[in-house]
């Protein structure tokens, strides 16, 4: 495994829904002191039960996120993921299973009311959508990050497992809640 530092000053931490990209960003930005930016914040309004933001807005948002110097940020995207990426110094892919994902969201949506990554003001609500997308597009988008992963010229970890993550932030020296 690759030292944290090796991955540079702006990291995109990238995977399926609810993976634990959030968590683990917050975790970097803690650490490193960098600027945590997550993408489910800037593509949805505040305050609303996952109500997108007009595009021109978010794209602008990301643009303002990507210009500063030292960031990590959590979130797929695809529509600015290339411009994310020619500013990133390090790539960090997380690869959990589907059935992880949907455990996961479960989770956090009936237990987690105020976790990283969460809209301001809001608790999640479990939603259909969403169950639909993790068990539908999951599968075709985790073969699309792992060709991309491939072919990026970045410092990069992949990380294939939930144990795989756990042993990323020991090594690292994370904490996962700012124990």
């Amino acid at each position: 495994m690759i030292p944290l530092s090796d991955l540079g000053k702006r990291l995109c931490i990238l995977g399926p829904s609810n993976s634990g990209k959030s968590t683990l960003a917050t975790a970097i930005g803690r650490k490193c002191s960098f600027d945590v930016i997550h993408l489910d914040q800037l593509h949805h309004l505040p305050n609303t039960d996952w109500q997108v933001r007009p595009a021109n807005e978010f794209i602008a948002l990301h643009q303002v996120a990507i210009a500063r110097d030292h960031w990590v940020m959590d979130g797929n995207y695809s529509s600015c993921l290339d411009q994310r990426l020619e500013r990133a110094t390090g790539l960090i892919l997380l690869d959990v299973s589907t059935a992880t994902s949907l455990w996961r969201y479960f989770c956090r949506t009936l237990f987690e009311p105020g976790r990283h990554g969460g809209l301001e003001g809001k608790r999640d609500s479990l939603k259909w959508s969403m169950i639909h997308h993790i068990m539908a597009r999951t599968p075709g988008n985790r073969i699309r990050y792992e060709r991309m992963f491939c072919e990026l010229d970045l410092p990069k970890i992949r990380l294939s497992s939930v144990r795989e993550i756990n042993r990323c932030y020991k090594r690292w020296g994370l904490q996962l809640h700012g124990e």
